[in-house]
């Protein structure tokens, strides 16, 4: 159950970095309930994740998941870099979650 409570904080964290870049670009309020709700829900089962799993653990494998997602979605649908380094970069924070998470 843990497990499932980090991933859906780390998919509403996601929901809220694009709020938060939408948000930069638009303020608008559609952009504000998708950063603002999407930070606080991330928060909310991030917590309930603490009740099943380490916190160290959990957080550090939450954090990995939204960087990771947050940089391929703002490489995809924003226009940020695609340099060898930063895709070297994100494989190793990949990598580390998944290690992470096989030591747990």
């Amino acid at each position: 159950m843990g497990w499932f409570f980090v991933f859906l904080a780390a998919g509403f964290e996601i929901a809220g970095v694009v709020g938060l870049k939408s948000f930069s670009q638009s303020k608008s309020v559609k952009n504000a309930l998708l950063f603002f709700g999407g930070f606080g829900l991330a928060f909310v089962f991030l917590y309930l994740s603490f009740l099943y799993l380490q916190v160290s653990v959990a957080y550090a494998v939450w954090i990995g998941i939204g960087t990771a997602a947050a940089v391929l979605i703002n490489m995809i649908f924003f226009g940020e870099s695609k340099s060898t380094v930063r895709i070297i970069s994100l494989i190793i924070i990949v990598a580390g979650v998944t290690g992470l998470k096989a030591v747990s």
